[in-house]
């Protein structure tokens, strides 16, 4: 199984994460040293304060400077993850009905990381994130759930939340600090499609952490639940149109034998249960 890193601030100069090409590029051996795989680039976007073609185009030109910057210093033996291109959309009213929300997916596939705002969430929030699984049609990662926690009246909202079909994404730090651990481990029996993410942003502050993440759960919860998890990326599609992209999207997020093939897979669009050949 693939050990993939769903949320990190790994591209430089485009957000609050990393600060040049050179750092992005430590934070990636980082990742390589604690086994990762796969590491999306998931970049903070604000509607209120971008466009979705000014943000794929910056985001664009990000990730050429750091694939440059890769060619130039890694040796052809050296492995580093590989990058999936994504986005941390920040929640704001009417996103369920916004132009172009597609396009802020994580690469090739139907899948959404969506940050919650952080204030006092109401029905209207709740709704929002309903449209967009049941009228757009698009599956929907809940960034940094437990964050959410920590704010006075969320809590009743946050399990409204999580019983529609979304998926939860955990920062592996946040298992460093105990009174988040218990919380944690009180979502995971209410929900299990969880995923963790380092939430990186640098080489000095909140660096990638994914792997004591990991050993953390695994002994909260058994490494059978860590191998459950592992494979529950068998149910994200790939939905890239070119077939060569579709399988490379679907090869590099999982390498898993046809064992795992939902009974209803297109031969069109590999979901990443397939391992594409």
């Amino acid at each position: 199984m693939s050990v993939i890193d769903f949320h990190s601030h790994v591209l430089p100069r485009i957000d609050d994460g990393s600060h040049s090409s050179e750092e992005s590029l430590g934070m990636l051996q980082i990742s390589a040293s604690q086994g990762i795989d796969v590491m999306a680039a998931t970049s903070h976007f604000y509607a209120t304060e971008d466009r979705i073609s000014s943000f794929l185009n910056r985001r664009r030109c990000s990730e050429e400077r750091l694939k440059e910057r890769m060619n130039q210093e890694l040796t052809k033996e050296e492995r580093i993850p590989r990058l999936i291109m994504g986005a941390e959309v920040a929640f704001f009213t009417g996103i369920s009905r916004a132009e172009r929300l597609e396009e802020l997916t994580y690469e090739g596939t139907d899948l959404l990381l969506l940050e919650m705002p952080f204030t006092k969430w109401n029905k209207s929030e709740i709704e929002e994130v309903r449209y967009i699984l049941e009228r757009r049609k698009l599956r929907v990662m809940l960034a940094h759930l437990e964050r959410f926690l920590m704010i006075p009246g969320n809590k009743k909202r946050i399990y409204e939340l999580m019983e529609l079909p979304v998926y939860v994404q955990i920062n592996a730090g946040s298992f460093e600090r105990w009174g988040e651990r218990r919380q944690i481990l009180k979502m995971i029996r209410k929900k299990e499609q969880i995923f963790l993410g380092s939430d990186c942003h640098g080489l000095n502050h909140r660096v990638p952490n994914l792997k004591n993440g990991r050993e953390a759960l695994e002994k909260m919860m058994g490494s059978t639940f860590i191998d459950k998890m592992d494979t529950r990326i068998l149910n994200i599609n790939v939905v890239s149109t070119d077939p060569k992209d579709a399988r490379d999207i679907a090869n590099t997020l999982m390498d898993v034998s046809v064992d795992y093939l939902p009974k209803t897979m297109s031969t069109n669009a590999p979901n990443v249960a397939q391992k594409a050949n």
